[in-house]
């Protein structure tokens, strides 16, 4: 985060989303900017992605549990859960948004899950999350690349700082695997080059 008021509001807006997810029993991990800039990429941001485990059983609890601070919308949740999209939740004090992204149980979806890790954003003030690891967020952040035509500059700025200053912890056979799997691997390839 690029500043202590902006991560104030980004820890306001996403501490009542990790608390709904946690008590409902929903398995759910932060990527996007956010774990990009956890892991080093540090940039300004007015959103939060997170990819979650939802069902059409927890609509109704969802709805009614945010209906007071965030714009949201039942109808959205549910077209997002039947296609397998995203949604969002506007955090009306602050207007951050929370990019929701429906888990499509990929294995790899499954596999970024499982070692999600569990870690504290905020310096004074802290909440704790599940966040992806260097090696997920590379993965993810290579797969949105591609899907933008391969033009963002910001993406890709993200990318080579992940692994400029984490490559000699990264875990290339795993990269390498998912990569191939997610049809990524030139991109990736490309990217541990730099």
């Amino acid at each position: 985060m690029s500043n202590t008021n902006e991560q104030s509001e980004l820890l306001q807006a996403l501490g009542p989303v990790i608390e709904c997810f946690e008590s409902h029993h929903i398995d759910y991990f932060i990527g996007g900017s956010v774990a990009s800039s956890h892991h080093g990429a540090a940039r300004s941001t007015l959103d939060v992605d997170l990819s979650a485990s939802l069902t059409e059983d927890n609509i109704t609890s969802i709805v009614s549990f945010f209906s007071s601070e965030y714009y949201v919308s039942e109808p959205a949740i549910r077209d997002a859960i039947r296609r397998k999209s995203c949604f969002n939740l506007i955090h009306l004090n602050s207007s951050f948004k929370i990019d929701i992204f429906i888990n499509n149980q990929r294995s790899f979806d499954l596999t970024a899950q499982s070692r999600s890790l569990t870690t504290v954003l905020g310096e004074s003030q802290k909440l704790v999350v599940k966040i992806a690891t260097k090696e997920d967020i590379i993965l993810i952040k290579l797969q949105w690349y591609r899907l933008g035509n391969e033009t963002s500059e910001r993406q890709w700025k993200d990318l080579t700082t992940v692994v400029k200053l984490n490559r000699s912890e990264l875990d290339r056979s795993y990269l390498i695997h998912w990569a191939l799997e997610l049809k990524v691997d030139d991109l990736l390839e490309r990217l541990l080059e730099t």
